[in-house]
Protein backbone atom coordinates (compact mmCIF):
# COMPACT_ATOMS: atom_id res chain seq x y z
CA UNK A 1 0.00 0.00 0.00
CA UNK A 2 1.12 3.18 -0.67
CA UNK A 3 2.65 5.44 2.22
CA UNK A 4 0.62 9.17 1.07
CA UNK A 5 -0.84 10.61 3.65
CA UNK A 6 -4.62 10.63 3.30
CA UNK A 7 -7.73 12.31 5.05
CA UNK A 8 -10.98 10.89 5.72
CA UNK A 9 -13.37 12.02 3.27
CA UNK A 10 -16.16 14.59 4.28
CA UNK A 11 -19.22 12.43 3.66
CA UNK A 12 -18.37 9.29 5.31
CA UNK A 13 -21.50 7.84 7.58
CA UNK A 14 -20.94 4.86 10.40
CA UNK A 15 -23.57 2.81 11.34
CA UNK A 16 -23.01 0.93 14.50
CA UNK A 17 -25.05 -2.49 14.22
CA UNK A 18 -25.85 -5.41 16.51
CA UNK A 19 -26.50 -8.25 14.93
CA UNK A 20 -26.66 -6.22 11.94
CA UNK A 21 -29.88 -3.96 12.92
CA UNK A 22 -29.05 -0.25 13.46
CA UNK A 23 -27.63 0.35 17.71
CA UNK A 24 -30.18 2.64 19.00
CA UNK A 25 -30.94 2.14 23.12
CA UNK A 26 -33.66 -0.49 22.80
CA UNK A 27 -31.61 -3.15 20.71
CA UNK A 28 -28.28 -2.27 22.90
CA UNK A 29 -29.09 -2.20 26.63
CA UNK A 30 -29.59 -5.55 27.70
CA UNK A 31 -33.08 -6.12 29.04
CA UNK A 32 -34.34 -3.82 26.08
CA UNK A 33 -32.39 -5.79 23.62
CA UNK A 34 -33.47 -9.18 24.98
CA UNK A 35 -36.77 -8.47 24.06
CA UNK A 36 -36.68 -6.20 21.56
CA UNK A 37 -34.53 -9.11 19.58
CA UNK A 38 -37.76 -11.61 20.39
CA UNK A 39 -40.65 -9.72 20.08
CA UNK A 40 -39.53 -7.00 17.21
CA UNK A 41 -36.63 -8.22 14.68
CA UNK A 42 -37.16 -11.78 14.97
CA UNK A 43 -40.93 -11.60 13.90
CA UNK A 44 -40.15 -8.92 11.43
CA UNK A 45 -37.55 -11.49 9.61
CA UNK A 46 -39.98 -14.49 10.19
CA UNK A 47 -42.68 -11.82 8.29
CA UNK A 48 -39.75 -10.98 5.54
CA UNK A 49 -38.72 -14.72 5.13
CA UNK A 50 -42.20 -16.06 4.53
CA UNK A 51 -43.65 -13.13 2.41
CA UNK A 52 -40.72 -11.04 1.19
CA UNK A 53 -42.89 -9.59 -1.69
CA UNK A 54 -45.80 -8.11 1.37
CA UNK A 55 -43.17 -5.82 2.27
CA UNK A 56 -41.68 -5.04 -0.91
CA UNK A 57 -44.85 -3.34 -1.40
CA UNK A 58 -45.45 -2.21 1.85
CA UNK A 59 -42.21 -0.64 1.36
CA UNK A 60 -43.18 1.11 -1.86
CA UNK A 61 -46.36 2.48 -0.90
CA UNK A 62 -45.75 5.92 1.13
CA UNK A 63 -48.83 5.51 3.17
CA UNK A 64 -46.82 2.54 4.75
CA UNK A 65 -44.11 5.21 5.96
CA UNK A 66 -42.57 4.27 9.43
CA UNK A 67 -44.23 0.55 9.36
CA UNK A 68 -42.19 -2.53 10.96
CA UNK A 69 -41.14 -4.21 7.10
CA UNK A 70 -37.31 -4.81 5.58
CA UNK A 71 -36.49 -2.85 2.66
CA UNK A 72 -34.97 -4.96 0.85
CA UNK A 73 -35.58 -6.76 -2.53
CA UNK A 74 -37.17 -10.52 -2.61
CA UNK A 75 -34.15 -11.81 -4.17
CA UNK A 76 -32.62 -11.26 -0.92
CA UNK A 77 -34.81 -13.77 1.42
CA UNK A 78 -32.10 -16.30 1.88
CA UNK A 79 -29.63 -13.75 2.86
CA UNK A 80 -32.27 -12.17 5.69
CA UNK A 81 -32.97 -16.01 6.74
CA UNK A 82 -29.47 -16.59 7.59
CA UNK A 83 -29.70 -13.64 9.60
CA UNK A 84 -32.66 -14.51 11.50
CA UNK A 85 -31.05 -18.42 12.21
CA UNK A 86 -27.57 -16.99 13.29
CA UNK A 87 -29.95 -14.86 16.02
CA UNK A 88 -31.40 -17.77 17.22
CA UNK A 89 -28.48 -19.34 17.34
CA UNK A 90 -26.20 -17.40 19.03
CA UNK A 91 -28.39 -14.85 20.91
CA UNK A 92 -29.95 -18.08 22.71
CA UNK A 93 -28.95 -16.89 25.91
CA UNK A 94 -30.57 -13.64 25.19
CA UNK A 95 -33.68 -14.97 23.76
CA UNK A 96 -34.40 -17.39 26.85
CA UNK A 97 -33.84 -13.92 29.03
CA UNK A 98 -36.94 -12.47 27.23
CA UNK A 99 -38.94 -15.52 27.77
CA UNK A 100 -38.11 -15.66 31.51
CA UNK A 101 -39.38 -12.07 32.08
CA UNK A 102 -42.75 -12.99 30.25
CA UNK A 103 -43.04 -16.13 32.43
CA UNK A 104 -41.99 -13.91 35.13
CA UNK A 105 -44.38 -11.61 34.80
CA UNK A 106 -47.00 -14.28 34.42
CA UNK A 107 -46.10 -15.51 37.78
CA UNK A 108 -46.17 -11.94 39.14
CA UNK A 109 -49.70 -11.62 38.35
CA UNK A 110 -51.01 -14.75 39.86
CA UNK A 111 -48.98 -14.69 42.68
CA UNK A 112 -47.71 -11.54 44.16
CA UNK A 113 -50.85 -10.28 45.59
CA UNK A 114 -49.60 -7.51 48.23
CA UNK A 115 -47.84 -10.46 50.74
CA UNK A 116 -44.69 -11.11 51.31
CA UNK A 117 -42.53 -11.49 48.24
CA UNK A 118 -39.72 -13.70 49.52
CA UNK A 119 -41.16 -16.88 48.51
CA UNK A 120 -41.43 -16.20 44.93
CA UNK A 121 -37.86 -16.00 44.00
CA UNK A 122 -37.54 -19.82 43.83
CA UNK A 123 -40.13 -19.48 41.02
CA UNK A 124 -38.22 -17.21 39.36
CA UNK A 125 -36.70 -18.74 35.75
CA UNK A 126 -33.51 -19.44 36.49
CA UNK A 127 -32.57 -16.92 33.98
CA UNK A 128 -33.64 -14.35 36.02
CA UNK A 129 -32.07 -15.38 39.16
CA UNK A 130 -29.81 -13.11 40.62
CA UNK A 131 -30.16 -9.76 38.44
CA UNK A 132 -33.26 -9.51 39.07
CA UNK A 133 -35.20 -8.40 42.04
CA UNK A 134 -39.07 -8.18 43.01
CA UNK A 135 -40.56 -5.00 44.58
CA UNK A 136 -44.22 -3.74 44.86
CA UNK A 137 -45.00 -0.07 44.07
CA UNK A 138 -46.85 1.83 47.05
CA UNK A 139 -49.66 0.28 45.61
CA UNK A 140 -48.44 -2.95 45.96
CA UNK A 141 -48.04 -3.63 42.33
CA UNK A 142 -45.62 -6.17 42.05
CA UNK A 143 -42.78 -5.41 39.13
CA UNK A 144 -39.57 -6.70 38.19
CA UNK A 145 -36.23 -5.01 39.11
CA UNK A 146 -33.23 -5.68 36.90
CA UNK A 147 -29.82 -4.92 37.81
CA UNK A 148 -28.29 -3.68 34.48
CA UNK A 149 -24.80 -3.27 35.11
CA UNK A 150 -24.75 -7.16 36.01
CA UNK A 151 -26.37 -7.62 32.91
CA UNK A 152 -24.11 -6.08 30.78
CA UNK A 153 -21.49 -8.19 31.81
CA UNK A 154 -22.97 -10.99 31.50
CA UNK A 155 -24.09 -13.45 28.20
CA UNK A 156 -27.18 -11.64 27.71
CA UNK A 157 -25.27 -8.77 26.18
CA UNK A 158 -22.81 -10.24 23.35
CA UNK A 159 -20.31 -8.34 22.43
CA UNK A 160 -19.17 -10.21 19.82
CA UNK A 161 -22.48 -9.13 18.03
CA UNK A 162 -21.70 -5.55 17.57
CA UNK A 163 -20.11 -4.45 13.93
CA UNK A 164 -20.06 -1.31 12.19
CA UNK A 165 -20.75 0.10 8.62
CA UNK A 166 -19.06 2.54 6.89
CA UNK A 167 -20.02 4.19 3.49
CA UNK A 168 -20.31 7.53 2.00
CA UNK A 169 -22.97 9.42 2.25
CA UNK A 170 -24.47 10.06 -1.39
CA UNK A 171 -27.45 12.06 -0.35
CA UNK A 172 -30.09 8.58 -0.86
CA UNK A 173 -31.67 8.06 2.58
CA UNK A 174 -31.17 5.16 4.13
CA UNK A 175 -33.72 2.05 5.36
CA UNK A 176 -35.69 2.41 8.19
CA UNK A 177 -33.59 1.66 11.30
CA UNK A 178 -35.87 0.25 13.02
CA UNK A 179 -37.31 -2.37 10.88
CA UNK A 180 -34.05 -3.16 8.62
CA UNK A 181 -30.93 -4.96 9.04
CA UNK A 182 -27.93 -3.51 7.12
CA UNK A 183 -27.16 -6.14 5.02
CA UNK A 184 -24.03 -6.29 2.58
CA UNK A 185 -24.04 -3.60 0.26
CA UNK A 186 -21.75 -2.24 -2.55
CA UNK A 187 -19.53 0.25 -1.50
CA UNK A 188 -20.16 -0.61 2.11
CA UNK A 189 -17.53 -1.31 4.56
CA UNK A 190 -18.66 -3.79 7.19
CA UNK A 191 -16.54 -4.49 10.05
CA UNK A 192 -16.76 -7.06 13.16
CA UNK A 193 -15.39 -4.34 15.57
CA UNK A 194 -17.12 -3.52 18.95
CA UNK A 195 -18.35 0.41 19.26
CA UNK A 196 -15.71 1.02 21.69
CA UNK A 197 -13.18 -0.24 19.41
CA UNK A 198 -10.22 2.64 19.48
CA UNK A 199 -9.82 2.34 15.69
CA UNK A 200 -12.78 4.39 14.95
CA UNK A 201 -11.93 7.05 16.62
CA UNK A 202 -8.40 6.79 14.63
CA UNK A 203 -10.39 6.65 11.35
CA UNK A 204 -12.67 10.14 12.13
CA UNK A 205 -9.42 11.87 13.25
CA UNK A 206 -7.98 11.78 10.10
CA UNK A 207 -10.86 14.52 9.09
CA UNK A 208 -7.97 16.99 10.81
CA UNK A 209 -4.58 14.57 10.72
CA UNK A 210 -3.43 12.08 7.25
CA UNK A 211 -2.18 9.07 7.99
CA UNK A 212 -0.77 6.70 5.27
CA UNK A 213 -3.72 3.67 4.21
CA UNK A 214 -1.70 1.09 5.75
CA UNK A 215 -1.76 2.61 9.38
CA UNK A 216 -5.18 3.37 9.00
CA UNK A 217 -5.77 -0.05 7.65
CA UNK A 218 -4.03 -1.67 10.75
CA UNK A 219 -6.02 0.61 13.41
CA UNK A 220 -9.11 -1.10 11.87
CA UNK A 221 -7.93 -4.76 11.51
CA UNK A 222 -8.52 -5.29 8.18
CA UNK A 223 -6.22 -7.30 6.33
CA UNK A 224 -8.27 -8.24 3.84
CA UNK A 225 -7.30 -7.11 0.63
CA UNK A 226 -11.10 -6.43 -0.95
CA UNK A 227 -11.75 -4.49 2.60
CA UNK A 228 -8.64 -2.17 1.94
CA UNK A 229 -10.02 -1.03 -1.54
CA UNK A 230 -13.54 -0.15 0.27
CA UNK A 231 -11.45 1.31 2.94
CA UNK A 232 -9.40 3.64 0.31
CA UNK A 233 -12.67 5.07 -1.14
CA UNK A 234 -13.19 6.62 1.96
CA UNK A 235 -9.90 8.20 2.33
CA UNK A 236 -8.79 11.47 0.18
CA UNK A 237 -5.27 13.08 -0.24
CA UNK A 238 -7.45 16.63 -0.24
CA UNK A 239 -8.16 18.20 3.27
CA UNK A 240 -11.89 19.16 3.31
CA UNK A 241 -11.39 23.52 3.76
CA UNK A 242 -11.74 24.24 7.72
CA UNK A 243 -15.16 26.78 7.77
CA UNK A 244 -15.89 29.13 10.55
CA UNK A 245 -15.59 26.96 13.26
CA UNK A 246 -15.33 29.06 16.52
CA UNK A 247 -17.24 32.23 17.38
CA UNK A 248 -16.29 35.56 18.63
CA UNK A 249 -19.47 36.17 21.02
CA UNK A 250 -22.45 33.99 21.59
CA UNK A 251 -23.14 32.26 18.64
CA UNK A 252 -25.86 29.05 18.22
CA UNK A 253 -26.53 26.71 15.51
CA UNK A 254 -28.90 25.09 14.09
CA UNK A 255 -27.70 21.50 12.85
CA UNK A 256 -31.04 20.34 11.75
CA UNK A 257 -33.76 18.61 14.36
CA UNK A 258 -32.63 18.66 17.75
CA UNK A 259 -29.61 19.57 16.95
CA UNK A 260 -27.96 22.68 18.52
CA UNK A 261 -24.01 23.86 18.69
CA UNK A 262 -23.68 26.65 21.56
CA UNK A 263 -20.68 27.95 21.33
CA UNK A 264 -18.86 31.11 23.00
CA UNK A 265 -14.87 32.29 23.15
CA UNK A 266 -13.17 28.92 23.69
CA UNK A 267 -16.26 26.85 24.44
CA UNK A 268 -18.84 24.24 22.71
CA UNK A 269 -22.27 22.77 24.06
CA UNK A 270 -23.86 20.57 21.35
CA UNK A 271 -27.20 19.05 22.30
CA UNK A 272 -28.69 16.01 20.86
CA UNK A 273 -25.82 15.64 18.09
CA UNK A 274 -27.74 14.46 14.51
CA UNK A 275 -25.67 15.83 11.72
CA UNK A 276 -25.86 14.99 8.42
CA UNK A 277 -22.50 13.88 6.35
CA UNK A 278 -24.35 15.16 3.12
CA UNK A 279 -21.74 17.79 2.34
CA UNK A 280 -22.99 17.88 -1.41
CA UNK A 281 -26.45 19.11 -0.59
CA UNK A 282 -25.17 22.70 0.43
CA UNK A 283 -27.74 24.22 2.56
CA UNK A 284 -26.78 22.70 5.47
CA UNK A 285 -24.37 22.65 8.41
CA UNK A 286 -22.31 19.42 8.39
CA UNK A 287 -19.22 17.89 10.46
CA UNK A 288 -17.03 20.51 8.64
CA UNK A 289 -18.68 23.05 10.96
CA UNK A 290 -18.22 21.62 14.21
CA UNK A 291 -15.21 22.74 16.18
CA UNK A 292 -12.04 21.10 16.69
CA UNK A 293 -13.51 20.53 20.22
CA UNK A 294 -16.41 20.00 21.79
CA UNK A 295 -16.46 20.64 25.54
CA UNK A 296 -19.94 18.78 26.15
CA UNK A 297 -22.08 17.10 24.50
CA UNK A 298 -25.95 16.72 26.25
CA UNK A 299 -28.13 14.34 25.62
CA UNK A 300 -32.17 15.07 26.46
CA UNK A 301 -33.39 11.01 26.51
CA UNK A 302 -33.16 8.03 24.96
CA UNK A 303 -35.13 7.82 21.90
CA UNK A 304 -33.09 7.20 18.79
CA UNK A 305 -33.49 10.58 17.12
CA UNK A 306 -31.66 11.78 20.11
CA UNK A 307 -29.02 9.87 20.67
CA UNK A 308 -27.63 8.83 17.70
CA UNK A 309 -24.96 6.65 17.27
CA UNK A 310 -23.94 7.58 13.62
CA UNK A 311 -23.13 11.11 14.84
CA UNK A 312 -21.48 10.61 18.44
CA UNK A 313 -19.13 7.85 17.33
CA UNK A 314 -17.91 10.54 14.52
CA UNK A 315 -17.28 13.34 17.01
CA UNK A 316 -16.13 10.62 20.15
CA UNK A 317 -12.88 11.39 19.91
CA UNK A 318 -13.25 15.15 20.13
CA UNK A 319 -15.81 15.52 22.74
CA UNK A 320 -14.88 15.94 26.32
CA UNK A 321 -17.91 14.43 28.18
CA UNK A 322 -21.19 13.35 27.23
CA UNK A 323 -23.95 14.44 29.88
CA UNK A 324 -26.58 12.19 30.45
CA UNK A 325 -30.05 12.48 32.49
CA UNK A 326 -30.21 9.58 35.56
CA UNK A 327 -32.54 6.87 34.82
CA UNK A 328 -34.42 5.59 37.28
CA UNK A 329 -32.43 2.07 38.36
CA UNK A 330 -33.75 -1.12 36.46
CA UNK A 331 -37.12 -0.59 34.78
CA UNK A 332 -37.03 -2.21 31.80
CA UNK A 333 -38.63 0.56 29.71
CA UNK A 334 -35.70 2.91 31.22
CA UNK A 335 -32.66 1.73 30.21
CA UNK A 336 -29.35 3.29 31.52
CA UNK A 337 -28.26 6.20 29.14
CA UNK A 338 -24.58 6.16 30.81
CA UNK A 339 -23.96 2.40 30.61
CA UNK A 340 -25.20 2.23 26.75
CA UNK A 341 -22.86 5.30 25.91
CA UNK A 342 -20.01 3.92 28.42
CA UNK A 343 -20.00 0.64 26.43
CA UNK A 344 -19.86 2.88 22.76
CA UNK A 345 -16.68 4.49 24.33
CA UNK A 346 -17.42 8.01 25.51
CA UNK A 347 -16.96 9.39 28.71
CA UNK A 348 -20.21 9.71 30.65
CA UNK A 349 -21.62 11.87 33.05
CA UNK A 350 -25.42 11.33 35.06
CA UNK A 351 -27.19 14.25 36.01
CA UNK A 352 -30.53 14.35 38.22
CA UNK A 353 -32.97 17.72 37.90
CA UNK A 354 -30.97 20.59 38.82
CA UNK A 355 -27.45 19.22 39.05
CA UNK A 356 -24.94 21.66 36.83
CA UNK A 357 -22.12 21.14 35.11
CA UNK A 358 -19.71 24.14 34.45
CA UNK A 359 -17.57 24.22 31.36
CA UNK A 360 -15.34 27.53 30.36
CA UNK A 361 -17.82 30.36 30.65
CA UNK A 362 -20.39 29.27 31.61
CA UNK A 363 -22.83 26.28 32.70
CA UNK A 364 -25.55 23.62 32.37
CA UNK A 365 -27.99 22.83 34.25
CA UNK A 366 -30.03 19.69 34.22
CA UNK A 367 -34.34 20.22 33.97
CA UNK A 368 -37.00 18.44 34.32
CA UNK A 369 -38.90 17.17 31.28
CA UNK A 370 -42.48 16.10 31.29
CA UNK A 371 -44.33 13.94 28.60
CA UNK A 372 -43.44 12.67 25.32
CA UNK A 373 -42.76 8.83 26.63
CA UNK A 374 -46.65 7.59 26.14
CA UNK A 375 -46.91 7.94 30.17
CA UNK A 376 -44.74 5.52 30.90
CA UNK A 377 -42.36 5.73 34.20
CA UNK A 378 -39.03 7.07 32.43
CA UNK A 379 -36.95 9.24 34.52
CA UNK A 380 -34.03 9.16 31.91
CA UNK A 381 -35.31 12.34 30.47
CA UNK A 382 -34.09 16.22 30.98
CA UNK A 383 -34.37 19.53 29.83
CA UNK A 384 -31.25 21.62 29.81
CA UNK A 385 -30.60 25.32 30.92
CA UNK A 386 -27.40 26.58 29.72
CA UNK A 387 -25.80 29.61 30.71
CA UNK A 388 -23.33 30.98 27.81
CA UNK A 389 -22.04 34.10 26.43
CA UNK A 390 -24.26 36.16 29.14
CA UNK A 391 -27.53 34.48 28.00
CA UNK A 392 -29.47 31.76 29.52
CA UNK A 393 -30.71 29.48 26.71
CA UNK A 394 -33.42 26.72 27.53
CA UNK A 395 -33.18 23.50 25.12
CA UNK A 396 -36.72 22.14 25.87
CA UNK A 397 -36.30 19.13 23.20
CA UNK A 398 -39.57 17.53 23.22
CA UNK A 399 -40.94 17.98 26.61
CA UNK A 400 -44.45 18.98 26.79
CA UNK A 401 -46.24 21.64 28.55
CA UNK A 402 -48.51 19.54 30.49
CA UNK A 403 -48.55 21.55 33.17
CA UNK A 404 -47.23 25.27 32.99
CA UNK A 405 -46.21 25.51 36.45
CA UNK A 406 -43.17 23.78 36.30
CA UNK A 407 -41.78 26.23 34.05
CA UNK A 408 -42.99 28.44 36.90
CA UNK A 409 -40.64 26.61 39.51
CA UNK A 410 -37.76 26.79 36.79
CA UNK A 411 -37.95 30.26 36.34
CA UNK A 412 -37.83 31.04 40.14
CA UNK A 413 -35.21 28.55 40.54
CA UNK A 414 -33.05 29.53 37.52
CA UNK A 415 -33.77 33.40 36.20
CA UNK A 416 -35.78 34.23 33.21
CA UNK A 417 -34.89 32.16 29.55
CA UNK A 418 -33.70 34.67 27.01
CA UNK A 419 -34.17 32.31 24.34
CA UNK A 420 -35.98 28.85 23.91
CA UNK A 421 -36.19 26.28 22.31
CA UNK A 422 -38.88 24.06 22.34
CA UNK A 423 -40.32 20.97 20.03
CA UNK A 424 -43.67 20.75 18.77
CA UNK A 425 -44.37 17.27 17.23
CA UNK A 426 -47.71 17.36 18.97
CA UNK A 427 -49.30 14.34 17.56
CA UNK A 428 -46.34 11.49 17.99
CA UNK A 429 -46.54 7.70 17.26
CA UNK A 430 -49.09 5.67 19.64
CA UNK A 431 -47.35 3.69 22.73
CA UNK A 432 -47.37 0.67 20.59
CA UNK A 433 -45.24 2.16 17.66
CA UNK A 434 -42.00 2.39 20.17
CA UNK A 435 -42.55 -0.22 22.98
CA UNK A 436 -45.12 -2.58 22.06
CA UNK A 437 -41.79 -5.20 22.18
CA UNK A 438 -41.15 -4.31 25.99
CA UNK A 439 -44.40 -5.37 27.09
CA UNK A 440 -45.39 -8.76 28.24
CA UNK A 441 -49.58 -8.73 27.38
CA UNK A 442 -50.61 -7.35 24.37
CA UNK A 443 -51.71 -3.55 24.72
CA UNK A 444 -55.19 -2.74 23.57
CA UNK A 445 -55.25 -0.14 20.69
CA UNK A 446 -57.88 1.88 21.99
CA UNK A 447 -55.15 2.53 25.68
CA UNK A 448 -52.51 2.20 23.00
CA UNK A 449 -53.54 5.46 20.43
CA UNK A 450 -54.43 7.91 23.91
CA UNK A 451 -51.07 7.54 24.51
CA UNK A 452 -48.78 8.67 22.26
CA UNK A 453 -44.87 9.93 21.25
CA UNK A 454 -46.19 13.79 21.78
CA UNK A 455 -44.59 17.20 22.32
CA UNK A 456 -45.98 20.35 22.79
CA UNK A 457 -49.13 22.12 21.37
CA UNK A 458 -49.74 25.58 20.35
CA UNK A 459 -51.44 26.39 23.79
CA UNK A 460 -48.45 24.50 26.15
CA UNK A 461 -46.00 25.25 24.05
CA UNK A 462 -47.10 29.07 24.46
CA UNK A 463 -47.28 28.56 28.28
CA UNK A 464 -43.75 27.53 28.79
CA UNK A 465 -42.66 30.57 26.70
CA UNK A 466 -44.74 32.34 28.89
CA UNK A 467 -43.54 31.36 32.00
CA UNK A 468 -40.40 31.17 31.66
CA UNK A 469 -40.29 34.62 30.56
CA UNK A 470 -38.09 34.47 27.26
CA UNK A 471 -38.57 37.39 24.93
CA UNK A 472 -37.77 34.94 21.62
CA UNK A 473 -38.70 31.67 20.86
CA UNK A 474 -37.97 28.36 18.51
CA UNK A 475 -39.52 25.78 17.78
CA UNK A 476 -37.62 23.09 16.17
CA UNK A 477 -37.00 18.71 17.00
CA UNK A 478 -39.89 18.42 14.61
CA UNK A 479 -38.27 15.89 12.22
CA UNK A 480 -38.60 17.36 8.71
CA UNK A 481 -35.20 17.23 7.73
CA UNK A 482 -35.18 14.70 4.51
CA UNK A 483 -31.98 13.40 5.96
CA UNK A 484 -33.14 12.08 8.76
CA UNK A 485 -35.80 10.20 7.34
CA UNK A 486 -34.42 6.44 7.91
CA UNK A 487 -34.89 7.68 11.64
CA UNK A 488 -38.07 9.32 12.22
CA UNK A 489 -39.87 8.53 9.29
CA UNK A 490 -42.24 11.80 9.19
CA UNK A 491 -44.35 12.68 6.26
CA UNK A 492 -45.87 16.27 6.83
CA UNK A 493 -48.03 18.31 4.52
CA UNK A 494 -49.14 22.06 5.04
CA UNK A 495 -52.26 20.66 6.42
CA UNK A 496 -50.98 18.48 8.82
CA UNK A 497 -52.15 19.41 12.69
CA UNK A 498 -48.40 19.37 13.74
CA UNK A 499 -47.69 22.40 11.21
CA UNK A 500 -51.34 23.99 12.00
CA UNK A 501 -49.88 23.97 15.67
CA UNK A 502 -46.86 25.69 14.90
CA UNK A 503 -48.48 28.27 13.19
CA UNK A 504 -50.48 28.80 15.91
CA UNK A 505 -47.79 29.45 18.39
CA UNK A 506 -45.76 31.97 15.81
CA UNK A 507 -49.19 33.82 15.64
CA UNK A 508 -49.26 33.68 19.98
CA UNK A 509 -45.68 34.84 20.07
CA UNK A 510 -46.51 37.82 17.59
CA UNK A 511 -49.75 38.45 19.33
CA UNK A 512 -47.27 38.86 22.98
CA UNK A 513 -44.07 40.66 21.66
CA UNK A 514 -42.12 37.87 21.73
CA UNK A 515 -39.70 37.04 18.60
CA UNK A 516 -40.59 33.27 17.42
CA UNK A 517 -39.07 31.11 14.51
CA UNK A 518 -39.72 27.81 12.97
CA UNK A 519 -35.95 26.27 11.99
CA UNK A 520 -36.05 23.81 9.40
CA UNK A 521 -32.42 23.00 8.24
CA UNK A 522 -30.12 25.50 9.12
CA UNK A 523 -30.14 28.38 11.14
CA UNK A 524 -27.32 30.33 12.81
CA UNK A 525 -28.01 33.31 15.99
CA UNK A 526 -25.52 35.40 17.10
CA UNK A 527 -25.05 38.09 19.90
Amino acid sequence: MSSEPLYLRPNVRIEGLVNRFVAWTHVYAPVTGAMTTANLLLPIMDSFVQHPEVHEAAVANPKMKGGFFIAAPSSRVDEVADLRDSVVRDDKVALAFAEAVTLAEEMLRARATGFDLSPLYALLPPELRGVTELVYDTDHHATLRFLEPLLYRSEVHRRERESVDLSLDDGTSPPFILSTPRLPAPGHLQLPLQLDHPGIDDLFSLRSRARPLAEVAAALEIGDGRQEELLRSLLTPDRSPVADRDAEGGRIRYFGHACLLLQAPGASVLVDPFISSDTAAGDRFTYEDLPDTIDLVLITHAHQDHVVLETLLQLRHRVGTVVVPRNGGGQRQDPSLRLFLEAAGMRVREVDDLDEITFPGGSVVAAPFFGEHCDLDIRAKSSYWVRIAGRNVFVGADTSGLESELYAQIRRTLGRADMAFIGMECDGAPLSWLYSSLFTQPVPRKMAITRKLSGSNAAQASAVVAELGAPEAYVYAMGQEDWLQHVMATSYTPASYQLLQVKEFLSTCADRGVHAEHLLVREELRW
